[in-house]
């Protein structure tokens, strides 16, 4: 069983909580409450993402996830190379691999490894041929030092555990003048995990400054969310 931070918050915000086709049965799953008093990270396995898509890929999570909207304020010059933490499906990465170009990078990146074959065969049925899909484990995203421009952590960045640690691993894999950008679940909106597993923003600030960044609010458009950006 493997604790997938980077999926459950979408399927909360989706309204359903599993897919038209799942399979039956409980979903097993653990909370216990991190250093803010917060709960999570979740355990919940997510090893058919062609079901997941359903969930995730849904065209009415457009109107509240704005995702060209989100790629706009990254300001992605071409040529750069790009994280999505917490990929899922790839939701996010026709629009990041526009950005990016032909001469740019994007590296999808997530915990589920039958995401990361599901995202593979995206990208090439897409033909989206800058887009690098890795495995990686909960606690360390392992990239490169200094080797990445943007990075990118929607709906996810609340079930990270060890946030502030996490924080100053992404502030060493960016490059100067790199930043992170994360997208998360403002208190008053009814879309989301429960309010207990939700952070203020202020909190996400404190938290990518004390991973080294110098981090901000940044003015969106987003109804349900608010952006972090946190800048090496």
């Amino acid at each position: 069983m493997r604790a997938l931070w980077f999926l459950v918050p979408l399927l909360v915000a989706c309204g359903s909580p599993k897919p038209a086709h799942a399979p039956e049965g409980p979903a097993p799953k653990t909370e216990h409450a991190d250093h803010a008093g917060h709960h999570g990270p979740l355990v919940h396995r997510f090893d058919k993402p062609e079901e997941w898509a359903k969930v995730f890929d849904d065209p009415a999570r457009d109107a509240w996830q704005k995702p060209a909207h989100v790629v706009t304020l990254m300001q992605i010059e071409a040529g750069a190379t790009v994280v999505d933490l917490g990929t899922g499906t790839g939701y996010f990465l026709p629009f990041l691999s526009l950005a990016v170009g032909t001469k740019g990078k994007v590296l999808a990146l997530d915990v589920e490894p039958d995401m990361i074959r599901y995202v593979k065969e995206r990208t090439q049925k897409e033909k989206l041929g800058n887009i690098e899909a890795r495995a990686i484990p909960g606690d360390d995203p392992q990239l490169a030092e200094a080797s990445v421009d943007r990075l990118l952590v929607v709906d996810t960045w609340h079930h990270i555990p060890e946030r502030k640690a996490y924080a100053a691993k992404l502030a060493k894999a960016l490059k100067p003048g790199g930043a992170v950008f994360v997208v998360d679940f403002t208190l008053e909106t009814d879309k989301g995990p429960p309010k207990q597993h939700r952070l203020k923003k202020e909190q996400v600030v404190e938290e990518l400054a004390a991973g080294g960044l110098a981090a901000t609010v940044v003015k969106s458009e987003l109804p349900d969310q608010y952006v972090v950006k946190g800048v090496r």
